[in-house]
Protein backbone atom coordinates (compact mmCIF):
# COMPACT_ATOMS: atom_id res chain seq x y z
CA UNK A 1 0.00 0.00 0.00
CA UNK A 2 2.70 2.75 0.75
CA UNK A 3 4.52 1.72 -2.66
CA UNK A 4 0.93 2.17 -4.33
CA UNK A 5 0.27 5.61 -2.69
CA UNK A 6 3.85 6.96 -3.36
CA UNK A 7 3.31 6.20 -6.93
CA UNK A 8 0.34 8.20 -6.82
CA UNK A 9 2.19 11.03 -5.02
CA UNK A 10 4.89 10.94 -7.26
CA UNK A 11 2.66 10.88 -11.02
CA UNK A 12 0.38 13.93 -8.97
CA UNK A 13 3.30 15.79 -8.50
CA UNK A 14 5.36 15.41 -11.79
CA UNK A 15 3.13 15.05 -14.65
CA UNK A 16 0.93 18.29 -16.21
CA UNK A 17 2.50 21.38 -16.45
CA UNK A 18 1.40 24.68 -14.23
CA UNK A 19 -0.39 26.98 -17.42
CA UNK A 20 2.34 29.80 -17.58
CA UNK A 21 3.87 31.65 -20.05
CA UNK A 22 5.15 29.81 -23.39
CA UNK A 23 8.51 28.95 -22.59
CA UNK A 24 9.97 31.31 -24.45
CA UNK A 25 13.98 31.66 -24.34
CA UNK A 26 14.52 27.80 -23.28
CA UNK A 27 17.31 26.95 -25.66
CA UNK A 28 18.61 22.97 -25.77
CA UNK A 29 20.00 20.76 -27.85
CA UNK A 30 19.49 17.50 -26.38
CA UNK A 31 17.07 14.07 -26.42
CA UNK A 32 15.25 15.13 -23.31
CA UNK A 33 14.48 17.74 -20.94
CA UNK A 34 12.71 18.70 -18.12
CA UNK A 35 12.37 21.54 -15.48
CA UNK A 36 10.60 21.12 -11.87
CA UNK A 37 9.99 23.58 -8.88
CA UNK A 38 11.01 21.18 -5.98
CA UNK A 39 8.58 22.70 -3.15
CA UNK A 40 5.28 21.77 -5.35
CA UNK A 41 6.65 19.35 -7.80
CA UNK A 42 5.07 21.45 -10.70
CA UNK A 43 6.12 20.98 -14.09
CA UNK A 44 6.94 24.16 -15.54
CA UNK A 45 8.76 23.08 -19.07
CA UNK A 46 9.55 19.02 -20.46
CA UNK A 47 10.37 17.78 -23.95
CA UNK A 48 10.72 14.12 -24.35
CA UNK A 49 10.16 13.46 -20.68
CA UNK A 50 9.61 9.98 -20.29
CA UNK A 51 11.89 8.51 -23.15
CA UNK A 52 13.44 5.81 -21.70
CA UNK A 53 17.28 6.75 -22.14
CA UNK A 54 20.88 6.08 -20.73
CA UNK A 55 21.85 8.30 -17.83
CA UNK A 56 25.74 7.82 -17.21
CA UNK A 57 26.69 9.20 -13.74
CA UNK A 58 23.46 10.78 -13.02
CA UNK A 59 22.75 7.44 -11.37
CA UNK A 60 24.64 8.31 -8.70
CA UNK A 61 21.60 10.50 -7.74
CA UNK A 62 20.06 7.21 -6.48
CA UNK A 63 23.30 5.74 -4.90
CA UNK A 64 23.49 8.89 -2.83
CA UNK A 65 19.64 8.91 -1.78
CA UNK A 66 20.33 5.40 -0.36
CA UNK A 67 23.08 6.84 0.99
CA UNK A 68 21.61 9.50 3.12
CA UNK A 69 18.54 8.10 4.13
CA UNK A 70 21.20 5.42 5.97
CA UNK A 71 22.57 8.17 7.53
CA UNK A 72 19.14 10.09 8.28
CA UNK A 73 17.54 6.41 9.75
CA UNK A 74 20.54 6.07 11.96
CA UNK A 75 21.83 3.37 10.61
CA UNK A 76 24.88 4.94 9.65
CA UNK A 77 27.30 8.31 10.36
CA UNK A 78 29.59 10.37 9.04
CA UNK A 79 32.38 9.33 10.45
CA UNK A 80 31.64 5.81 10.01
CA UNK A 81 34.98 3.46 8.43
CA UNK A 82 34.31 2.30 4.90
CA UNK A 83 36.55 -0.52 4.09
CA UNK A 84 37.76 -0.87 0.18
CA UNK A 85 37.48 -4.55 -1.52
CA UNK A 86 39.52 -5.41 -5.31
CA UNK A 87 36.25 -5.65 -6.21
CA UNK A 88 35.29 -1.48 -5.44
CA UNK A 89 39.00 -0.92 -6.59
CA UNK A 90 38.83 -2.45 -9.74
CA UNK A 91 36.24 0.05 -11.35
CA UNK A 92 37.64 2.46 -13.67
CA UNK A 93 35.89 5.88 -15.33
CA UNK A 94 36.07 8.50 -13.24
CA UNK A 95 37.70 7.41 -9.73
CA UNK A 96 39.05 8.49 -6.13
CA UNK A 97 41.68 6.04 -6.70
CA UNK A 98 40.64 3.39 -4.03
CA UNK A 99 43.06 0.66 -2.80
CA UNK A 100 41.89 -2.41 -1.60
CA UNK A 101 42.08 -2.49 1.75
CA UNK A 102 42.12 0.97 2.21
CA UNK A 103 39.29 3.05 4.53
CA UNK A 104 37.68 6.15 4.39
CA UNK A 105 34.77 7.92 6.09
CA UNK A 106 31.26 8.00 5.01
CA UNK A 107 32.03 11.64 4.37
CA UNK A 108 35.09 11.11 2.35
CA UNK A 109 33.41 8.23 0.43
CA UNK A 110 30.35 11.20 -0.43
CA UNK A 111 33.09 14.02 -1.20
CA UNK A 112 34.41 11.23 -4.01
CA UNK A 113 30.98 10.64 -5.03
CA UNK A 114 29.55 14.09 -5.31
CA UNK A 115 32.46 16.00 -6.36
CA UNK A 116 34.52 13.83 -8.45
CA UNK A 117 31.70 11.07 -9.81
CA UNK A 118 33.45 8.32 -8.06
CA UNK A 119 32.67 4.91 -9.36
CA UNK A 120 35.11 3.24 -7.31
CA UNK A 121 33.14 5.09 -4.54
CA UNK A 122 29.74 4.18 -5.06
CA UNK A 123 30.49 0.68 -5.41
CA UNK A 124 32.50 0.87 -2.02
CA UNK A 125 29.48 2.87 -0.57
CA UNK A 126 26.85 -0.16 -1.75
CA UNK A 127 29.07 -3.09 -0.25
CA UNK A 128 29.31 -1.39 3.01
CA UNK A 129 25.56 -0.69 2.68
CA UNK A 130 24.11 -3.59 1.46
CA UNK A 131 26.74 -6.76 1.64
CA UNK A 132 27.17 -6.84 -2.44
CA UNK A 133 27.13 -4.52 -5.39
CA UNK A 134 24.03 -6.48 -6.58
CA UNK A 135 22.37 -6.31 -3.27
CA UNK A 136 22.56 -2.62 -3.68
CA UNK A 137 21.20 -2.19 -6.84
CA UNK A 138 18.32 -4.23 -5.97
CA UNK A 139 17.93 -1.94 -3.41
CA UNK A 140 17.96 1.07 -5.84
CA UNK A 141 15.35 -0.54 -7.87
CA UNK A 142 13.18 -0.75 -4.85
CA UNK A 143 13.33 2.58 -3.99
CA UNK A 144 12.51 3.37 -7.40
CA UNK A 145 9.71 1.44 -7.92
CA UNK A 146 8.91 3.26 -4.33
CA UNK A 147 8.99 6.57 -5.90
CA UNK A 148 6.70 5.73 -8.73
CA UNK A 149 9.41 6.05 -11.46
CA UNK A 150 7.81 4.08 -13.70
CA UNK A 151 11.16 3.82 -17.05
CA UNK A 152 13.77 3.74 -14.86
CA UNK A 153 15.90 0.15 -14.29
CA UNK A 154 19.32 0.22 -12.46
CA UNK A 155 22.03 -2.18 -13.41
CA UNK A 156 24.73 -0.85 -11.25
CA UNK A 157 25.50 1.73 -8.93
CA UNK A 158 27.31 4.59 -11.00
CA UNK A 159 25.77 4.59 -14.72
CA UNK A 160 28.53 2.83 -16.58
CA UNK A 161 26.89 2.19 -19.83
CA UNK A 162 24.67 -1.49 -19.86
CA UNK A 163 21.53 -1.96 -22.42
CA UNK A 164 19.13 -2.76 -18.70
CA UNK A 165 20.57 0.91 -17.51
CA UNK A 166 18.57 3.80 -18.05
CA UNK A 167 15.62 5.69 -16.81
CA UNK A 168 13.76 9.12 -17.78
CA UNK A 169 13.76 12.83 -17.42
CA UNK A 170 11.18 12.87 -15.25
CA UNK A 171 12.04 9.74 -13.04
CA UNK A 172 15.44 11.81 -12.79
CA UNK A 173 13.65 14.79 -11.33
CA UNK A 174 11.70 12.45 -9.21
CA UNK A 175 14.34 11.18 -7.84
CA UNK A 176 16.55 14.49 -7.46
CA UNK A 177 14.06 16.19 -5.67
CA UNK A 178 13.91 13.42 -3.25
CA UNK A 179 17.68 13.32 -2.49
CA UNK A 180 17.28 17.40 -1.66
CA UNK A 181 14.95 16.43 0.84
CA UNK A 182 18.12 15.58 2.79
CA UNK A 183 19.34 18.47 3.34
CA UNK A 184 23.11 17.26 4.59
CA UNK A 185 23.70 16.89 0.78
CA UNK A 186 24.15 20.29 -0.28
CA UNK A 187 27.24 19.99 1.77
CA UNK A 188 28.57 17.83 -0.69
CA UNK A 189 27.15 19.05 -4.05
CA UNK A 190 27.72 22.56 -3.72
CA UNK A 191 31.79 21.96 -2.99
CA UNK A 192 33.77 23.53 -5.73
CA UNK A 193 37.22 22.04 -4.67
CA UNK A 194 38.19 19.86 -2.07
CA UNK A 195 40.68 17.63 -1.05
CA UNK A 196 41.08 14.37 0.28
CA UNK A 197 43.96 11.75 2.35
CA UNK A 198 45.56 14.79 3.73
CA UNK A 199 45.34 17.08 0.69
CA UNK A 200 47.06 14.13 -1.23
CA UNK A 201 43.93 13.95 -3.80
CA UNK A 202 42.55 17.07 -5.04
CA UNK A 203 38.87 17.16 -5.85
CA UNK A 204 36.97 19.01 -8.33
CA UNK A 205 33.30 19.41 -9.26
CA UNK A 206 32.19 18.15 -12.25
CA UNK A 207 29.24 20.49 -12.52
CA UNK A 208 30.41 23.83 -13.75
CA UNK A 209 27.03 25.39 -12.83
CA UNK A 210 28.42 25.22 -8.92
CA UNK A 211 30.58 27.74 -9.64
CA UNK A 212 29.43 29.99 -12.53
CA UNK A 213 25.61 29.88 -11.93
CA UNK A 214 23.76 32.34 -9.68
CA UNK A 215 22.09 29.70 -7.19
CA UNK A 216 23.31 26.49 -8.07
CA UNK A 217 23.09 24.10 -5.35
CA UNK A 218 24.01 20.39 -7.29
CA UNK A 219 23.36 17.65 -8.34
CA UNK A 220 25.24 15.52 -10.77
CA UNK A 221 26.58 15.18 -14.24
CA UNK A 222 27.51 12.30 -16.03
CA UNK A 223 28.63 11.27 -19.67
CA UNK A 224 29.86 8.16 -21.27
CA UNK A 225 30.16 7.34 -25.32
CA UNK A 226 26.04 5.49 -25.19
CA UNK A 227 24.31 8.30 -22.95
CA UNK A 228 26.28 11.32 -24.06
CA UNK A 229 26.34 14.85 -21.91
CA UNK A 230 23.59 14.41 -19.03
CA UNK A 231 23.27 16.88 -15.58
CA UNK A 232 20.03 16.81 -12.96
CA UNK A 233 21.11 20.63 -12.56
CA UNK A 234 19.90 22.29 -8.89
CA UNK A 235 19.75 26.21 -7.93
CA UNK A 236 17.73 27.85 -5.15
CA UNK A 237 17.23 32.09 -5.52
CA UNK A 238 14.57 33.36 -3.35
CA UNK A 239 12.72 30.35 -1.95
CA UNK A 240 12.68 28.96 -5.03
CA UNK A 241 14.26 25.43 -5.93
CA UNK A 242 14.27 24.63 -9.10
CA UNK A 243 15.91 21.35 -11.08
CA UNK A 244 16.67 20.74 -14.59
CA UNK A 245 17.25 17.56 -16.16
CA UNK A 246 18.86 17.87 -19.50
CA UNK A 247 19.57 14.26 -20.52
CA UNK A 248 21.62 13.29 -24.23
CA UNK A 249 22.97 16.74 -25.39
CA UNK A 250 25.90 16.04 -27.27
CA UNK A 251 28.88 18.26 -25.78
CA UNK A 252 29.51 19.08 -22.26
CA UNK A 253 28.88 22.66 -22.72
CA UNK A 254 25.93 21.94 -24.56
CA UNK A 255 24.35 20.71 -21.67
CA UNK A 256 25.37 23.02 -19.10
CA UNK A 257 23.69 25.43 -21.65
CA UNK A 258 19.89 23.59 -21.66
CA UNK A 259 20.54 23.17 -18.20
CA UNK A 260 20.96 27.14 -17.89
CA UNK A 261 18.60 28.17 -20.27
CA UNK A 262 15.96 25.64 -18.42
CA UNK A 263 16.63 27.63 -14.99
CA UNK A 264 16.74 30.61 -16.40
CA UNK A 265 13.41 30.45 -18.15
CA UNK A 266 12.27 29.18 -14.78
CA UNK A 267 13.21 31.81 -12.67
CA UNK A 268 12.32 34.56 -14.95
CA UNK A 269 8.53 33.78 -15.25
CA UNK A 270 7.54 31.66 -11.92
CA UNK A 271 7.99 32.85 -8.02
CA UNK A 272 6.73 30.85 -4.71
CA UNK A 273 4.73 31.86 -2.49
CA UNK A 274 4.54 30.76 0.77
CA UNK A 275 0.43 29.89 2.00
CA UNK A 276 1.53 28.77 5.56
CA UNK A 277 4.12 27.16 7.99
CA UNK A 278 3.88 24.23 9.63
CA UNK A 279 2.28 24.57 13.56
CA UNK A 280 0.57 27.57 12.16
CA UNK A 281 -3.04 27.81 14.27
CA UNK A 282 -6.17 28.39 12.04
CA UNK A 283 -8.98 28.12 14.86
CA UNK A 284 -9.77 26.66 18.19
CA UNK A 285 -12.33 23.81 18.11
CA UNK A 286 -14.41 23.37 20.80
CA UNK A 287 -14.39 19.71 22.05
CA UNK A 288 -17.85 17.61 23.11
CA UNK A 289 -16.81 15.83 26.79
CA UNK A 290 -13.34 17.36 26.81
CA UNK A 291 -11.24 17.77 29.53
CA UNK A 292 -10.04 20.85 27.74
CA UNK A 293 -13.06 23.03 26.03
CA UNK A 294 -11.45 22.94 22.66
CA UNK A 295 -8.47 22.33 20.90
CA UNK A 296 -6.01 24.78 18.89
CA UNK A 297 -6.18 23.25 14.66
CA UNK A 298 -3.22 23.63 13.59
CA UNK A 299 -1.26 23.44 10.11
CA UNK A 300 0.25 20.12 9.29
CA UNK A 301 3.25 20.99 7.40
CA UNK A 302 4.74 24.10 5.24
CA UNK A 303 3.19 24.78 1.81
CA UNK A 304 3.70 26.81 -1.02
CA UNK A 305 2.43 27.68 -4.30
CA UNK A 306 4.24 27.93 -7.50
CA UNK A 307 2.44 31.05 -9.82
CA UNK A 308 3.71 32.56 -13.45
CA UNK A 309 4.90 36.30 -12.05
CA UNK A 310 2.22 38.52 -11.61
CA UNK A 311 -0.22 36.03 -10.41
CA UNK A 312 -1.74 34.58 -6.79
CA UNK A 313 -1.74 38.18 -5.55
CA UNK A 314 -5.09 37.59 -3.56
CA UNK A 315 -5.16 34.73 -1.58
CA UNK A 316 -8.17 33.32 0.47
CA UNK A 317 -8.18 30.25 3.17
CA UNK A 318 -11.21 27.97 3.32
CA UNK A 319 -11.36 25.58 6.46
CA UNK A 320 -13.50 22.32 6.34
CA UNK A 321 -13.72 21.04 9.99
CA UNK A 322 -14.63 18.41 11.64
CA UNK A 323 -18.40 18.54 13.12
CA UNK A 324 -19.00 17.87 16.61
CA UNK A 325 -15.78 17.02 17.69
CA UNK A 326 -15.68 14.42 20.87
CA UNK A 327 -13.21 13.76 23.53
CA UNK A 328 -10.85 11.87 23.17
CA UNK A 329 -8.99 13.61 20.65
CA UNK A 330 -5.19 12.83 20.43
CA UNK A 331 -2.48 15.31 19.78
CA UNK A 332 -1.93 15.13 15.59
CA UNK A 333 -5.04 14.06 14.76
CA UNK A 334 -6.26 15.03 11.55
CA UNK A 335 -9.55 17.47 12.23
CA UNK A 336 -10.46 19.39 9.67
CA UNK A 337 -8.69 20.98 6.38
CA UNK A 338 -7.60 24.15 4.88
CA UNK A 339 -7.53 25.37 1.18
CA UNK A 340 -6.05 27.83 0.23
CA UNK A 341 -8.12 29.52 -2.84
CA UNK A 342 -6.99 31.81 -5.36
CA UNK A 343 -8.74 33.54 -8.50
CA UNK A 344 -11.48 30.85 -7.65
CA UNK A 345 -9.50 28.05 -7.84
CA UNK A 346 -7.36 25.99 -5.27
CA UNK A 347 -3.85 26.51 -5.03
CA UNK A 348 -3.01 23.79 -2.24
CA UNK A 349 -4.33 22.71 0.36
CA UNK A 350 -3.38 21.44 3.95
CA UNK A 351 -4.48 19.22 6.67
CA UNK A 352 -5.57 20.40 9.89
CA UNK A 353 -4.43 19.11 13.28
CA UNK A 354 -4.92 18.86 16.77
CA UNK A 355 -2.16 20.45 18.60
CA UNK A 356 -2.97 19.18 22.14
CA UNK A 357 -4.26 16.00 23.39
CA UNK A 358 -7.71 16.48 25.40
CA UNK A 359 -8.96 13.62 27.41
CA UNK A 360 -12.45 12.25 27.66
CA UNK A 361 -14.63 13.57 30.93
CA UNK A 362 -14.43 10.95 33.32
CA UNK A 363 -17.59 10.47 35.42
CA UNK A 364 -16.57 12.32 38.74
CA UNK A 365 -15.37 15.19 36.72
CA UNK A 366 -18.75 15.35 34.81
CA UNK A 367 -20.67 15.29 38.34
CA UNK A 368 -18.39 17.73 39.74
CA UNK A 369 -19.13 20.34 36.96
CA UNK A 370 -22.88 19.69 37.25
CA UNK A 371 -23.55 20.56 40.76
CA UNK A 372 -20.73 23.42 40.50
CA UNK A 373 -23.02 24.75 37.77
CA UNK A 374 -26.23 24.57 39.78
CA UNK A 375 -24.86 25.76 43.00
CA UNK A 376 -23.03 28.63 41.14
CA UNK A 377 -27.08 29.58 39.81
CA UNK A 378 -28.45 29.24 43.65
CA UNK A 379 -25.50 31.63 44.59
Amino acid sequence: MRKIICFLLSAFLLCACVPAAAAEGVEADAKSLILIENSTGDVLYEMNADEKLPIASVTKIMTMLLIMEEIDNGNMTLDDMVSVSENAMSYGGSTMFLEAGEQLTVNDMLKGIAVASANDGCVAMAEHIAGSEAAFVEMMNDKAEELGMTNTHFANTNGLDDDDHYSSARDVAIMSRELMTHEKIFDYTTIWTDSLRNGKFELANTNKLIRYYDGANGLKTGSTSKAQCCISAAAKRNDMQLTAVVLGAPTSDKRFDAARSLLDYGFANYSITPLCEEGEEVERIPVDKGTAEDVGAVTAGRKTALFARGEGKDITRETEIEENLSAPVAKGEKIGVVRFVSDGKTVGECDLIADADVGRKGIGMILKQFFVSILGGIL
